[in-house]
């Protein structure tokens, strides 16, 4: 017996859900939004959907296998039909940013592995230029942390460790830290995805770039769809 009653499937998820089809592998992604839409696929699995999921953290998983959902590895998986995720904010062209949830490396990897990526969010998270919230999350080794801090001052980001509830330092899934980088709106964001990377030690960035294929977003009884052109 589920854990999770089922719920009413809101309009974001419902737009979402359009887009799978009997038989997908589907990545499921973690935040709220992509609860939101693992819930609303288990309820289509127990209406008699076949799907089989891969999951972006420990938290999705532990929720998928609730709601009954069928999970596979990504190696077991390969290539993923679409994988269904949330962001913290986006931009006109549908590029985003990500990991406030904590799992951006395993999220950009699931996503990277599929052949559409489709994004829900509020419209609070509509910005013109990304970095309009103010925070970028870098994943980052904790060996290296010490010179990742160093090299993203010089690029004129600010670490700050990202801290557990307890106040201790946060540790992914991937049993690595997250620096959350103060930032003005950022004016090049691939010039920066690139700066950033290239330190040793970092491994990955909240930048998702040219890589969301559909923005769904949810406000109140509406769903707006919009698609990369």
């Amino acid at each position: 017996m589920s854990l999770h009653p089922e719920r009413a499937i809101d309009p974001a998820t419902q737009a979402a859900l359009e887009h799978v089809d009997d038989g997908m592998t589907v990545g499921l992604g973690t935040g709220r939004a992509a609860e939101a839409f693992v819930h609303g696929l288990g309820t289509r699995v127990a209406q008699g959907l076949t799907v089989t999921g891969v999951p972006t953290s420990e938290r999705t998983a532990t929720l998928a296998r609730e709601l009954h959902i069928p999970l596979v590895s990504l190696e077991e998986a390969g290539s993923l039909d679409i994988t269904f995720d949330g962001a913290d904010e986006f931009d006109p062209n549908l590029d985003v940013i990500k990991g406030y949830g904590g799992a951006l490396v395993r999220e950009k990897i699931v996503a990277a592995s599929s052949l559409k990526l489709v994004i829900l969010v509020g419209p609070e998270k509509r910005v013109d230029v990304l970095g309009g919230r103010g925070k970028l999350p870098v994943e980052v080794l904790p060996f290296g942390e010490a010179l990742c801090r160093r090299r993203l001052r010089e690029l004129g980001c600010e670490p700050t460790l990202r801290a557990d509830d307890d106040g201790e330092a946060y540790v992914t899934d991937n049993r690595n830290h997250i620096l959350d980088c103060k930032i003005a709106p950022i004016e090049q964001p691939a010039e920066l995805e690139a700066a950033i990377l290239a330190i040793p030690g970092v491994l990955g960035t909240g930048l998702f770039l040219g890589m969301a294929d559909f923005v769904i977003v949810g406000d109140g009884d509406d769903a707006e769809v919009l698609a990369r052109t």
